[in-house]
């Protein structure tokens, strides 16, 4: 008799993922303790050694609630439990700009970034799911952020690694392997392989937009338009990630034609010839910039680039567009900068 439907299902995801990586790549599966993640980091440790690889696991410790040291004690056994070796956890200190989320999000990543250098790592799991994907498409639509951001999460990508001088390296590999897996499959899953998942009290907090998403706008959208409705924002996604990558890269060639340097600022950008770049491209070159000139990009919206590109198409004297991160974008001697506030 074979495992559970929904085991199986989990375990295909993260066997699909692993034939991706190199035999005998140490592989780490970032878990919260959730039905997600653990649900991911019971299939993983299933799968490595059936495919010569080393499983590991970390879980991350915000310290944004009582208790949370011992809970994180708790998912480093059941981690040990489940066969990942080495199994550790790391805390944070969540601070910075963009509000707790972004903050927190950040500090989890720098903290994955390091674990997995300190491990030498060939990827991090990471557990979202495809209702993670919906609510961040719904997200992306209200915040109005262009079609980089309605195209959701990928399901790969890469971070510089900490302290990486070397400009072959090609830093850390972040893999989702269960995008296109429902919230529900994780969940049966953990039931049948025995795991008790944590329900992080914060996921039913109104105060966070994404809970508000979860609880209130994707079960009224399911009632009103017919069930199908997270399976369709996320197929919708995957389409607009296409289109969304190809103009990326077409900006990231036109950044190069147009960066300069300027003394007292950080980026700067030639206004000759900008204009007359498609507004697809030229608004993202223009994101590009602020980003590179420190303007976190959790925080960087359609607002504030719409606001710079009108100092490069529709000039009529105005000083300067403040964006997030105390950065403004001034138009000076024929070219954009970005100094620091």
């Amino acid at each position: 008799m074979g495992p559970d439907p929904a085991v199986a299902t989990v375990r295909l995801a993260v066997r699909r993922a692993l034939a991706e990586l190199p035999p005998g790549a140490v592989v780490v599966a970032a878990c919260s303790g959730g039905a997600d993640s653990l649900a991911l980091a019971g299939a993983l440790a299933f799968e490595a050694p059936r495919s010569e690889r080393t499983a590991a696991g970390v879980t991350i410790d915000h310290g944004l609630q009582d208790g949370s040291d011992k809970r994180a004690d708790t998912v480093v056994r059941t981690m040990a439990g489940l066969g990942l070796d080495p199994s550790g956890s790391i805390a944070v200190t969540v601070d910075g700009p963009g509000g707790p989320e972004n903050a927190a999000r950040d500090a989890r990543y720098r903290a994955l970034d390091e674990a997995a250098g300190r491990l030498s790592a060939a990827a991090v799991l990471l557990g979202h799911t495809r209702d993670d994907q919906a609510e961040t498409v719904l997200l992306g639509l209200a915040r109005g952020s262009g079609a980089r951001s309605l195209a959701g999460m990928p399901s790969a990508f890469r971070r510089p690694s900490p302290g990486a001088a070397d400009q072959s390296d090609q830093g850390v590999l972040y893999l989702r392997p269960l995008l296109e897996l429902d919230r529900a499959t994780t969940r049966r899953a953990c039931d049948a392989m025995g795991l008790e998942p944590w329900d992080d009290p914060h996921n039913v907090d109104p105060t966070y937009a994404r809970v508000r998403v979860r609880h209130d706008a994707l079960p009224v959208l399911e009632k009103t338009l017919g069930p199908g409705v997270a399976e369709a924002l996320a197929r919708t996604a995957r389409m607009l990630r296409d289109d969304a990558d190809a103009l990326d890269e077409l900006a990231a060639n036109a950044y190069t034609d147009f960066e300069t340097q300027e003394d007292g600022c950080r980026v700067a950008v030639l206004l000759e010839g900008l204009e007359n770049l498609p507004r697809a491209v030229r608004t993202r070159v223009l994101r590009m910039a602020a980003v590179r000139a420190g303007s976190p990009p959790g925080t960087l919206a359609a607002v504030h680039v719409d606001a710079v590109d009108r100092l490069v198409t529709a000039w009529s004297g105005q000083r300067h567009v403040d964006l997030p991160g105390r950065l403004r974008a001034v138009r000076r001697y024929g070219k954009l900068l970005f100094v620091p506030v």
